[in-house]
């Protein structure tokens, strides 16, 4: 059985009826399972058992809850982050500062600092002016910076062009080829600590045959480092495996790619880092919404609910698909548009998709929200940042308030604006 499942006739998260969360907190609003969050956590890890030496830090940027990052830490995951915000969120959760990694491709100074200051585990480095800074900054405090060169090894993910990282025309990484001479010139500067590669070539990965092909080329790149007498002793293998959004596909097989990781790096004697996030978090999350009106249509009606592309931005921003469910099925369907009340034609969930019939004012849900949902949000319209509730067994708490937009953008008028104008009538 799934945590989201029916029972009586009516989907329910773990053991709370999503009838019942809709009553409190209102829609939309993302509702998390706990123990989705767990048995995930738990799979990944032990599809790595023969693995040696390995740390496993969640992709924060899927999911920043702080109460996510607390149930992620207490299975024992530090943290990957692209940004102080996100240190922050991660410190506040609770996970060990030398169990996080900061990714990205453009850290900035402060960052930089905060990451030196709270004594994270290592920095990807993602080019060489980066490690010359990240060098002064660390100097200037009579501190080492632990630190891993990202390598862009010219691999294809075959997944979607917007969140494929690892070819050569892509920003993330250095070269693979100017790789030696690079990390020749970093093992030189006094305030940096370069003892590793790192390598991500992308997300939502189903086919394990890219990632062999850019971990044998990693592999390939330690021993030239090591016969030119470098230390290789961190090797951060990245995140990105994919995970079923449709009913008739399938998650990527995390076993066989646990099996793949051992029988590459077996004789890489490096500790291996790894930064799943959607894998962790997307299955672990739905997005609850009820539905304003059935609109006629001139070729099939418009599901026309109160979620938009604010708050899950996926299907605008790349076709992507979630699954739509009634909350309380009535054994039929039809097929339809689902759209949302953002005044842009892009905000469309599905066009001429076989749904459960549904009506005004139903519950309805989007599965596999968990990740990349909350944390992709805006108020776009002026529209309020969704709650996000977290449930676990039979209980459940609001850990994220919805928010109106003029609290999240603190706007004000201009010194000069004495007051409001005044409308006259004409």
């Amino acid at each position: 059985m799934t945590s989201f499942h029916l029972r009586g006739g009516e989907m329910h998260a773990e053991a709370v009826s999503l009838e019942t969360i809709a009553a409190h907190v209102g829609t939309p609003a993302y509702v998390y399972s706990t123990d989705a969050l767990r048995r995930s956590a738990q799979r990944f890890r032990a599809a790595l058992g023969k693995v040696p030496r390995k740390q496993l830090m969640f992709a924060v940027k899927a999911n920043p809850s702080l109460a996510v990052l607390r149930i992620l830490a207490d299975q024992n995951y530090g943290a990957d982050i692209v940004s102080g915000g996100e240190l922050e969120c991660a410190l506040a959760a609770g996970m060990t500062a030398n169990h996080i990694v900061f990714s990205g491709v453009g850290k900035t100074a402060p960052e930089l600092i905060a990451g030196l200051d709270a004594g994270i585990g290592r920095f990807n480095l993602e080019l060489e002016r980066e490690g010359q800074l990240l060098s002064a900054l660390a100097a200037q405090r009579g501190k080492r910076a632990p630190a891993l060169l990202r390598i862009n090894p010219d691999v294809d993910a075959s997944t979607h062009a917007k969140i494929t990282t690892g070819r050569c025309d892509s920003k993330f990484g250095i070269p693979i080829s100017e790789a030696p001479a690079m990390y020749d010139r970093l093992t030189t500067l006094p305030g940096l600590d370069l003892h590793g590669l790192a390598v991500h070539i992308g997300s939502q990965i189903t086919d394990l045959a890219p990632l062999e092909t850019a971990y044998r080329k990693i592999g390939d790149l330690i021993r030239a480092l090591r016969e030119k007498g470098h230390r290789v002793y961190n090797v951060d293998l990245g995140g990105g495996l994919g995970v079923a959004y449709r009913p008739d596909h399938l998650d990527a097989d995390v076993e066989a790619y646990g099996a793949m990781v051992a029988a590459i790096t077996r004789d890489w004697d490096v500790a291996l880092l790894f930064e799943p996030g959607r894998f962790i978090a997307a299955q672990a999350g739905i997005l609850l919404t009820r539905v304003l009106w059935l609109k006629p249509g001139q070729e099939r009606p418009f599901v026309v609910v109160d979620a938009a592309m604010n708050d899950l931005a996926r299907p605008a921003l790349y076709d992507a698909w979630h699954e739509f469910v009634a909350v309380r099925p009535k054994g039929e369907t039809f097929v339809a548009n689902i759209v949302g009340p953002i005044c842009e034609t892009g905000d469309t969930f599905a066009k001429a998709r076989t749904i459960d019939r549904v009506g005004e004012g139903d519950l309805t849900l989007f599965r596999s929200a968990g990740a990349y949902g909350a944390s992709m949000a805006s108020t776009y319209n002026c529209r309020a940042l969704v709650p996000e509730v977290l449930v676990d067994g039979n209980r459940y708490a609001v850990i994220s308030e919805r928010t109106p937009a003029h609290e999240v953008r603190r706007q004000r008028l201009a010194p000069w604006m004495q007051s409001a104008p005044t409308i006259r009538a004409a």
